[in-house]
């Protein structure tokens, strides 16, 4: 049967005519929120002959007078595509800059304090920048390397101009092969210490630099500049390894856990022109290569540290013969957030499980959410809706600004067909997952990411691009239903026995359901009518369509039954509450999600009062992650039961995928918020409801810092009752709800209660 036009829509002249206003109306929305390039003072630098050279690396320095200094003086910093910066001497920041893309033809600058570095008198600004010039799927190439400087105050006027010197670093060049697979636009290091340019950022070096080519900034290939939207890296410091071995010509180092690290090395000495490999056990993931560095020797003692970031369990130092190393460390960057204290309970099992869901989240953080910080490093949907929900229940607010960035720049980037894609941004991927967007337009998408953290602001910006991506892009047939949609990757989980048109209406149902309340929230009246009739309809004959012989399933499907289709209806509300015992049946009987889709199905047997499937489910599907020796994170994909590395062979090459995959963590989210039952009722947890389901555990706690302060919740089995000790932030209150049904509200402060 042909699909019919939707309640409300003309003929295609007329859709042609809507298209065209949403556009225009989006461009006005998205771009006022982008820095104007009158606002600056300072001029974008670049040099003459070396101007669009992948990987190039290059030294600006400038000496200026300060008449006074003031309490705050902000530098505003910009540059494809990242920077080290030092005033009068000292390390302000150690890897500034985001990758390119909030918007087609836009870039990110940052504002930098650098009030407590300045003296009266002649200061010394030196920067170090790092162009990548390759697309990516997390960047968009600018096209020219260069460095944009503006730090205004009262007495202080120090603007990137004529008077600047600059150079290209020649001691940063190429290795051979392997090079990073295309999804990264980073490229390997190589670094020669034979052209080292010794204390290029102190007031003693005197070496000529070349004279500067400014640019005016509107006229720069930068484009509009958009305030950096979250904080700076966290830099943890160097450190010792946790050990160091010797197997042949490498040293083995063991990081305390996978973590975002430089590597530092200090040689005793070594004879010239050497070639050291420095790279982590996974530098290599199912053929794809990625980020890893050299270094070449000069005579006699020295010290090097990579600026370019790599993950892994372990990082390792190739040695040639005539080489004798003094020390080596590693540095730990991150993400600018802390870790709340983690879940507890009376089972080791669950505990080690959301410690390693906490790590696993926070290394593919950075510039942007990531499936994974060393294959691709792209900002994947289906792996950021998992993610932002994760962050909520384990980190500070700070945390949450990530997804606010990534939504800006997946609206930004809409294709002007209407349709949203991921990763984005991205200069060599325009693709859309019909199903990863629709988690991202939705209920676990951007509606909790503003609902959890009390901010509609990407919501008043974004909602005609929204809009026009569900109601434009995507059909209904004469049942109300979606059609299904292929897009341009036909892809709804990793497996087997994939319901794609079952996922898809619940996909749908979801994605309006989200919609639904932000259209409340900005007065859309027309909107809400509209999309209150379509879910209606939905509701009407989702049923009739799908459901047989006690579970859901599509008419032509033919496979296994789909737990991941089962579990969005539950979730999703669409499946009634006088199912909930044949479909309990159905998830703990079907395990065909991968760990993507597994957090839906746990989500959906909480949701049926099933908590001891639900932890049951649990520790059959993740016991063989955790008993896999040596890895502190969660893998991209399930391990079979006993799976281990081989003897002297990386982990990673015992997963099948990555070792450490963002969407994986969806357990700690379950625990949190269900387990322990913390869940908010009004943006930001002005007002949450606590429901516990310990299932078969004796007891629980967790803490949740959200926007509207701290909450800490500590679950006791008192014989056939709970004592619960809350703690409700100022200004704040609490619902609790017992199993039994009993209901008690709190003020804020500290209560134990019994019930």
């Amino acid at each position: 049967m042909a699909p019919s036009p939707r309640r409300g829509r003309g003929g295609e002249a007329e859709t042609a005519n809507r298209i065209m206003r949403y556009f225009l109306l989006t461009l006005l929305v998205a771009f006022p929120l982008l820095g104007q390039a009158d606002d600056w003072k300072g001029q974008f630098l670049t040099l003459e002959h070396h101007q669009s050279r992948p990987n190039t690396w290059m030294l600006w320095r400038k000496k200026a007078n300060v008449e006074k200094v003031p309490a705050s003086v902000k530098a505003k910093i910009a540059t494809d595509s990242k920077y080290w910066l030092y005033i009068n001497e000292q390390l302000v920041v150690f890897e500034g800059g985001l990758k390119r893309g909030p918007a087609p033809n836009a870039s990110y600058y940052d504002e930098v304090e650098i009030a407590p570095y300045l003296k009266p008198g002649e200061n010394l600004i030196a920067v170090l920048t790092w162009y990548f010039g390759l697309n990516g799927f997390s960047h968009v190439s600018s096209g020219t390397a260069g460095l944009l400087f503006e730090a205004r105050a009262d007495g202080v006027d120090i603007c990137s101009d004529k008077t600047w010197r600059g150079a290209v670093y020649g001691a940063y060049g190429e290795t051979g092969e392997p090079k990073p697979n295309y999804r990264i636009s980073e490229s390997n290091i190589r670094f020669d210490a034979r052209k080292e340019e010794q204390g290029w950022y102190k007031n003693s070096y005197t070496y000529g630099l070349e004279e500067v080519l400014p640019v005016d900034v509107g006229n720069c290939t930068l484009g509009r500049l958009v305030k950096r939207p979250i904080p700076q890296w966290k830099d943890y410091g160097l450190k010792d390894y946790v050990s160091t071995e010797r197997h042949g010509d490498t040293l083995v180092c063991r990081l305390p856990y996978n973590c975002q690290c430089t590597p530092y090395m200090k040689l005793k000495s070594a004879e010239e022109g050497l070639l050291i490999r420095i790279q982590t056990d996974v530098h290599m993931i199912g053929g794809s290569p990625t980020p890893r560095c050299e270094f070449i020797t000069r005579k006699g003692e020295q010290e090097y540290e990579n600026f370019g970031w790599f993950n892994g369990h372990e990082v390792w130092y190739i040695l040639p013969e005539g080489v004798e190393m003094e020390e080596v460390k590693f540095r730990e960057t991150g993400y600018g957030c802390d870790f709340v204290e983690p879940f507890q309970c009376d089972d080791t099992f669950f505990n080690e499980l959301w410690k390693r869901a906490q790590r696993t989240l926070y290394i593919t953080m950075r510039d942007n959410y990531m499936d994974c910080p060393d294959r691709e490093r792209g900002q994947w949907w289906g792996d950021a809706v998992n993610e932002l929900g994760e962050a909520y229940y384990s980190l500070s607010p700070e945390g949450a600004q990530l997804g606010f960035k990534g939504l800006n720049e997946l609206f930004n980037w809409q294709r002007a067909d209407g349709v949203l894609y991921s990763p984005c941004p991205a200069g060599n991927w325009n693709k859309e997952l019909p199903s990863q967007i629709l988690a991202t337009c939705g209920w676990y998408g951007i509606y909790t990411q503003c609902y959890y953290g009390n901010d509609f602001s990407v919501v008043r910006t974004h909602y005609p691009r929204l809009h026009r991506y569900l109601h434009d892009v995507w059909q209904t047939d004469a049942d109300g239903l979606a059609v299904l949609r292929y897009g341009d990757w036909f892809w709804g989980d990793w497996g087997e026995n994939i319901d794609q048109l079952l996922l898809q209406n619940c996909w749908y149902y979801l994605a309006l359901k989200g919609e639904l309340e932000l259209a409340k929230m900005l007065g859309k009246t027309a909107d809400v009518a509209q999309i209150s009739s379509m879910m209606t309809k939905m509701e009407e004959n989702f049923d009739r369509r799908f459901w047989k012989d006690g579970v859901y399933r599509s008419p032509d499907y033919a496979g296994e039954t789909d737990d991941r289709g089962n579990a969005l209806a539950v979730v999703s509300g669409l499946a009634s509450a006088d199912k909930y015992p044949s479909l309990t049946a159905c998830l703990t009987k079907e395990c065909h999600a991968s760990p993507y889709m597994e957090k839906y199905v746990l989500e959906a047997l909480f949701q049926m009062k099933a908590p001891d499937a639900g932890l049951d489910r649990i520790r059959k599907r993740y016991k063989p992650m955790l008993d896999f020796p040596g890895l502190t994170t969660l893998p991209e994909n399930w391990l079979p039961e006993g799976a281990k590395p081989k003897p002297g062979e990386p982990m990673v090459n015992a997963c099948w995928g990555t070792y450490n995959h963002g969407w994986s963590g969806g357990p700690l989210t379950i625990l949190s918020q269900k387990v322990c039952g913390v869940e908010p009722t009004s943006p930001g947890f002005r007002t949450f409801r606590i429901c516990p389901q310990l299932g078969y555990l004796n007891r629980a706690a967790c803490t949740v810092e959200s926007s509207s302060g701290r909450i800490k919740v500590s679950i006791q089995r008192k014989g056939r009752r709970l004592e619960l000790n809350v703690s409700v932030p100022q200004g704040t209150s609490a619902e609790i709800v017992f199993p039994n049904g009993k209901r008690q509200t709190l003020k804020s402060g500290q209560h134990v209660l019994k019930g």
